[in-house]
């Protein structure tokens, strides 16, 4: 265990100089540019850190998942849309496709999203399946060697940049045939609509299939791999937290220096005890969060981490992470509230992610079920049993 943590220090240490050096000096530019940060995306991959948890015969690094945890929220003290990128290229779609891909379709695309020249979206959402995702419309079929897509995708993060898609699709009826495959940008029948802004400034557009062919090749988990898909989806979420940490202690730390500087009715805010409460209390939901998130990545291993697991950590973070972002910009007025400080960004930024990779509310129900060990149906009762 020394001999590890003593790798993972040298390992932060050597981000940190890199963040410092390469991403600390115009952060705040690119957290309000919603365009994607190729040339900081190519710069990350130079540096080895895309690809993290990928293995090394896949062109990855092999690392652990708490690696790539304690890099991600290293850089996010420095720059949070370069944690954005790695986000990207160790814990959204590119997990889930380094997981199930076949060794063609990773020589084929991995080596181009690891060294940040390629970026890979996830089409999971649709008009009328958010958070029932099993409720998907856009489907696929069979035809020759290959299959027709058609359907649409909306509120995919980095969709309006992403040169490749993993688009979840239904083969046929029913939960058991949900599967994705991998669709280019240029497809003849592929088209984007025009970028929508989120309150955090992200960009995303919708996506629209229209016959779009789709060789065998490029179908990465067929019918019944829907819970597959999920489990590497709590890669994403793990990712989220840790982001959703990395920017409550930013501005955590950012607030904490202004109050103790800053010097009103002759002495400094950091004497107030209302002040005092806030941070203190704010330290806590930190601390508490921080160890679930620990606690759900340490136990993933060299593996997946468990749904309950994530989903704890997940909820923790979100909400620790708009707490101390919140509280950090009210402790700093008008500075705070100001886009002359990252703690704005912050704030719009976690309270993003208690939407965004499973809400609050849907975390909640997956709890519950671990807690009363049973499933919850959401749905309503079906005609034949309704009263």
């Amino acid at each position: 265990m020394t001999a590890v943590m003593t790798e993972r220090e040298a390992l932060v240490d050597s981000v940190r100089a890199f963040a410092q050096r390469h991403l600390a000096s115009g952060a705040l530019e690119r957290a309000h540019d919603p365009a994607y940060s190729w040339d900081i995306a190519r710069l990350l991959g130079a540096q080895d850190l895309l690809g993290l948890t990928i293995a090394e015969k896949d062109g990855g690094q092999g690392a652990t998942l708490a690696d790539a945890v304690a890099v991600i929220k290293e850089v996010a003290q420095f720059c949070p849309k370069s944690a954005d990128i790695l986000q990207a290229g160790n814990f959204g779609a590119i997990r889930t496709f380094a997981e199930f891909g076949t060794e063609e379709q990773k020589a084929k695309y991995l080596p181009d999203l690891l060294s940040g020249n390629a970026l890979i979206s996830l089409g999971m959402s649709e008009p009328e399946a958010g958070s029932a995702a099993t409720e998907l419309q856009t489907s696929v079929t069979e035809e020759g060697d290959g299959y027709r897509l058609n359907g649409t995708k909306i509120w995919g993060t980095h969709s309006v940049d992403a040169t490749l898609f993993l688009v979840y699709v239904r083969f046929g009826p029913g939960t058991r045939n949900i599967g994705s495959v991998l669709v280019e940008r240029g497809a003849e029948g592929f088209t984007l609509g025009q970028p929508s802004n989120y309150m955090s400034g992200e960009q995303w557009c919708q996506l629209y299939f229209d016959d779009v062919w789709v060789p065998r090749e490029n179908v990465l988990l067929g019918p019944g791999g829907f819970k597959k898909q999920m489990s590497g989806f709590n890669v994403e979420r793990i990712g989220n937290a840790s982001r959703a940490l990395a920017l409550g202690r930013l501005a955590f730390d950012t607030a904490r220096a202004h109050v103790s500087e800053r010097t009103q009715f002759g002495r400094t805010l950091n004497e107030f005890q209302g002040l005092q409460w806030k941070f203190a209390e704010v330290a806590v939901a930190l601390d508490g969060a921080e160890l679930l998130l620990d606690r759900a990545v340490t136990n993933a291993a060299a593996g997946l981490p468990s749904a309950y697991e994530t989903s704890v950590a997940k909820l923790a973070a979100n909400e620790a992470g708009f707490l101390a972002a919140n509280e950090a910009m009210q402790a700093m007025g008008a500075l705070g509230y100001s886009q002359e400080s990252l703690v704005e960004y912050c704030m719009r930024r976690t309270r993003g992610w208690m939407i965004a990779g499973g809400s609050l509310e849907m975390l909640k129900n997956r709890i519950a079920e671990e807690v009363f060990d049973r499933k919850f149906s959401q749905r309503a009762p079906r005609p034949e049993t309704a009263r």
